[in-house]
């Protein structure tokens, strides 16, 4: 069974920092880009950064841009997301994504909640 765990969320202040991590289990993800969406009470599932299986290539939403960074471990199977200068309007449930380049494989994550407190 494909899971993807994520782990990291909390509550943190504005200006604050924090980790997220997604790790990949149940199949290799070779040829999968990982990556992150968040969801705001009352909004759409928005993207928020994505990074290619070599990690040779990353994206990022225009709201998250030099503030958050995305990193994948050696395996592949284990994506990060670096969260900087955090803002309330950060706040959100944060869900890891796998695509695959190949096929229309998909997965999600259950999500872990963000709080910025202001």
């Amino acid at each position: 069974q494909v899971q993807l765990v994520e782990s990291g969320g909390g509550l943190v202040q504005a200006g604050g920092s924090l980790t997220l991590s997604c790790k990949g289990s149940g199949r290799t993800f070779e040829s999968y880009s990982m990556g992150w969406f968040r969801q705001a009470p009352g909004k759409e599932r928005e993207f928020v950064a994505a990074i290619n299986w070599s990690g040779e290539n990353t994206g990022y939403g225009d709201s998250v841009k030099g503030r958050f960074t995305i990193s994948r471990d050696s395996t592949g199977n284990t994506v990060s997301l670096q969260m900087s200068s955090l803002k309330p309007e950060d706040t959100a449930v944060y869900y890891c994504n796998a695509k695959s380049s190949r096929s229309a494989d998909e997965y999600w994550g259950q999500g872990t909640q963000v709080t910025v407190s202001s």
